[in-house]
């Protein structure tokens, strides 16, 4: 494999042709074609643009797009696209091609790189060595040496044989060419009503340009299914490789009873004998509750940000405690998984007003009824929930915060 740019090579400016007019439905399609979807906060098109068009021996650059995508493209490709020439492609990849060449026709290239719009990941030190490839008579074809050992498939599904992988390479791109035997080689494709081609490189054959191998890169790689650009957008955003980070933090709660007709139990309000003391309403649940969420990332805890000596929180409903405890954790990436409270009290009795609860719960959270649980226990007569001189909470919360690198 040759890895070294021949003495004879012409070109100072290259073309390119961006091949980016698919669909890509391997890769579904809800969020819109592949080449658009977002990876690293930008789309997909955007970094095969930049490679190229950040390198120095690039020149005139023609992206061939779907019919309906001028717009999404212009979007996507934000400050390049007014450095390139979109060009509405055809029914396949290879007519795409043939037009896009077409279009470069007058600004009269040497050579020309055809790349898919899909390897954003395309590297300088591959685009330098495919250009070396080329001269007035040689195409040049990045690739690696086939690793995995081969099989090919009988009409039965079974293993027919193992084919030997000695000389065996996979292509990939940007595949160039000397430009005008390359269109040339297109054109006589299109009027002979070839459109069978897996890749240029396969029409240079079928022409008789003659190609060479240059070494590929395995980070060149094609984003073909939703997997490749989800794993994509975690390199460029810096979390891969990423571990999980699932934080659970813990509060506890206990307020004495007073003279009173009701208490407040995790948001709800219940017909009692007595009241439970507070700054606040009271609510021994959603004090616990609020000291877990801030636990999980290191925000203080319910006194830090609601004092008791603060005036504006005499007889405040505990529920706006929890709320902005969660949205500390949101604004800091977290997403709360669960949220378990244990009631210890004698009375009132829990049971009944447990559906209440954990509804009131999930709105204030913003999560399912099935990541909340509310569990009440007595003391056992012991102490001075035993006594029934109050009542105390224990309460978890886990949360998933975005994945860190390892140390």
């Amino acid at each position: 494999m040759s890895s070294e740019a021949p003495s004879n090579h012409p070109n100072s400016k290259v073309a390119v042709v961006i091949v980016a007019a698919g669909r890509g439905e391997r890769a579904g399609q809800a969020e819109g074609p592949k080449q658009y979807r977002r990876i690293g906060g930008k789309a997909v098109i955007w970094h095969t643009l930049k490679a190229f068009l950040d390198h120095p021996s690039i020149g005139p650059v023609a992206v061939a797009i779907h019919a309906d995508d001028a717009e999404l493209f212009a979007a996507a490709a934000d400050e390049f696209a007014d450095r390139v020439t979109a060009v509405i492609g055809g029914a396949t990849r290879q007519d795409s091609t043939r037009l896009a060449l077409l279009a470069l026709q007058d600004t009269k290239p040497a050579a020309v790189l055809i790349h898919d719009g899909v390897r954003p990941f395309i590297g300088a030190d591959v685009i330098d060595r495919t250009i070396g490839g080329i001269d007035d008579e040689h195409g040049s074809l990045p690739s690696l040496p086939v690793s995995d050992t081969l099989k090919r498939e009988a009409s039965d599904s079974t293993v027919a044989e193992t084919v030997p992988r000695a000389g065996l390479h996979a292509a990939q791109t940007p595949q160039g060419f000397p430009f005008g035997p390359i269109f040339a080689a297109h054109q006589r494709a299109f009027e002979a009503g070839r459109s069978d081609f897996t890749d240029d490189s396969a029409i240079a054959e079928w022409a008789g340009i003659p190609v060479r191998l240059v070494l590929g890169s395995p980070d060149n790689i094609k984003l073909t299914w939703a997997k490749d650009i989800a794993m994509a957008d975690q390199r460029l955003s810096g979390h891969s490789p990423s571990f999980p980070d699932v934080r659970t933090g813990n509060g506890y709660d206990v307020h004495s009873f007073e003279t009173g007709d009701h208490v407040w139990l995790c948001g709800v309000k219940i017909p009692h004998s007595k009241k439970l003391n507070g700054h606040s309403d009271a609510d021994v649940g959603l004090h616990a509750l609020t000291d877990a969420l801030l636990a999980t990332c290191g925000a203080g805890d319910i006194g830090t940000h609601f004092p008791p000596s603060d005036p504006q929180w005499k007889g405040a409903a505990s529920r706006q405690f929890v709320e902005h405890a969660a949205k500390i954790v949101r604004a800091r990436g977290g997403r709360i998984a669960n949220a378990d409270i244990t009631l210890i009290c004698e009375a009132p009795r829990v049971g009944p007003h447990r559906e209440a609860m954990t509804a009131e719960l999930a709105d204030m959270l913003r999560i399912s009824p099935e990541r909340v649980s509310i569990k009440a226990t007595t003391n056992e007569k012991l102490g001075f929930v035993g006594r029934e001189e109050g009542i105390a909470a224990i309460a978890t919360a886990s949360v998933v915060y975005p994945g860190e690198l390892p140390e």
